[in-house]
């Protein structure tokens, strides 16, 4: 079946993350990061990107300080997503006046997906279906997360091709029959994009 629709991760891919950044300006990025190691901020931010609350999570976090910290990372999201990734919205663009279909599946929490559309309004403008991980309680590489974007974009996994910059939720999209590609770079993706004939 031929490839209709090409369906992008966010983070990394069109939109720089750097989550020290939320608390940098005031501790300095080295403290930031080592607050990120001490906490398994990684952890965590996964367990929002489900659906769970930041000040929720706060509370299981020891130190009052830090635990202050991680309640007040929404508000301080802004900071985090300042960058795009070079070439790839171009490419985006490229794809969708060639007739490409453009959909997105993210794991992001649900609190801070307003303020990131607030730096990057075309976030919630330029895909046909967006499926963001913390409204809908499912994250990626569970195959279900998959199938809801196939439904709500009447697709076919076989009709699409899945791009993130994490090999685990490639093979996550792979599992339930679409195409993938593991994003390193836009020029990598690109050169990917022409192969299949979608470029």
């Amino acid at each position: 079946m031929t490839v209709e629709a090409v369906v992008w991760d966010i983070g990394d891919v069109l939109v720089e993350w750097r989550p020290a950044l939320a608390w940098s300006p005031e501790i300095g990025l080295d403290a930031a990061h080592a607050f990120i190691e001490r906490i398994d901020f990684a952890a965590l931010n996964l367990r929002a990107d489900g659906g769970e609350r930041f000040a929720d999570l706060a509370q299981e976090v020891a130190d009052p300080d830090d635990r202050a910290r991680l309640a007040a990372y929404p508000a301080l999201y802004v900071r985090t997503v300042q960058g795009r990734v070079p070439g790839s919205w171009d490419i985006l663009h490229d794809l969708k006046a060639t007739g490409v279909q453009i959909h997105a599946i993210t794991n992001w929490s649900a609190e801070t997906w307003a303020p990131g559309t607030e730096v990057h309004p075309e976030l919630d403008r330029v895909f046909g279906t967006l499926v963001v991980s913390g409204r809908e309680g499912l994250i990626k590489p569970d195959p279900a997360i998959f199938r809801l974007l196939c439904d709500r974009a009447g697709l076919s996994p076989e009709q699409c091709l899945f791009v993130d910059d994490k090999m685990h939720n490639v093979d996550g999209a792979r599992a339930i029959g679409m195409a993938g590609h593991h994003f390193t770079g836009a020029a990598g993706l690109r050169q990917d994009l022409v192969e299949r004939g979608l470029l």
